[in-house]
């Protein structure tokens, strides 16, 4: 594994106690960052800031992703503790599981869009203001291919994640001239703990829909992230970088 330059960095990883969030930040570390777990399992929150300490200087915090007093205040503990905040890694989703969009409740429906789509949103406003005042940042916002195709059994998640997409145009073209870049990325899946929300029917179905025939390892998702979070990624922003083991058509 190479090493990326990301040495006296200060990032912000959500969901970051499990999945690709973990291996993000385990990749950060690595490369130099130090990093602020952000995520609601307080248990498993624990958990990971112990196996990832000895990597560096490690931040964990419980929080609510939708509370904005919530995601205001743990960015200016990051502030407190760091003195910077360079990067933001948008990880923390769920799928809110699976049915025909008239078979799903309309509170699944909206708690899908609010952790999916809203809580990036609170982030980034709560973030891009010290990104601006340092001259630099880099936004990473983990969307999915399923807001590119839309799959069936999952308009919710799929709807949240088309959304993400736009919502990461629409601030990089804002950021353009500040040196703070926005892109996202759309994984196929990856076979995390978020597959326990799902049929094993809709599991099947996407993995037949991936032409390497396998799932996405954390560490490739991770590899991709902490690339569009470092210097070497200086002219590519408002774009989409797919990971889906050839499965995107566009």
């Amino acid at each position: 594994m190479n090493r990326l330059d990301l040495e006296g960095r200060v990032a912000i990883v959500t969901g970051g106690a499990r999945g690709i969030g973990y291996a993000t930040a385990a990749r950060m570390l690595d490369s130099g960052a130090s990093v602020a777990l952000w995520d609601l399992d307080a248990e498993r929150l624990r958990r990971a800031e112990g196996e990832l300490a000895a990597r560096g200087a490690v931040l964990a915090q419980t929080l609510e992703l939708t509370d904005e007093a919530a995601v205001n205040a743990a960015t200016q503990a990051v502030m407190a503790r760091f003195g910077r905040l360079d990067i933001l890694v948008n990880n923390a989703g769920i799928t809110g599981g699976n049915g025909r969009l008239w078979e799903l409740a309309p509170d699944v429906w909206r708690k899908v869009i609010d952790v999916n789509l809203v809580a990036p949103y609170l982030a980034c406003r709560a973030v891009v203001p010290h990104m601006i005042a340092g001259g630099w940042g880099r936004i990473v916002n983990i969307a999915s291919i399923a807001g590119k195709e839309g799959n069936p059994n999952a308009s919710h998640y799929s709807a949240s994640k088309a959304g993400l997409i736009g919502l990461t145009k629409s601030l990089a073209k804002e950021l353009a001239t500040s040196g703070v870049l926005v892109n996202a990325v759309t994984p196929a899946a990856a076979r995390t703990e978020i597959f326990d929300q799902m049929k094993q029917e809709h599991i099947d179905f996407m993995l037949s829909k991936i032409p390497m025939n396998r799932f996405l390892q954390v560490e490739e998702a991770a590899g991709l992230i902490c690339w569009l979070a470092s210097p070497d990624c200086a002219f590519s922003t408002g774009a989409v970088f797919d990971i889906s083991g050839g499965r995107a058509t566009y």
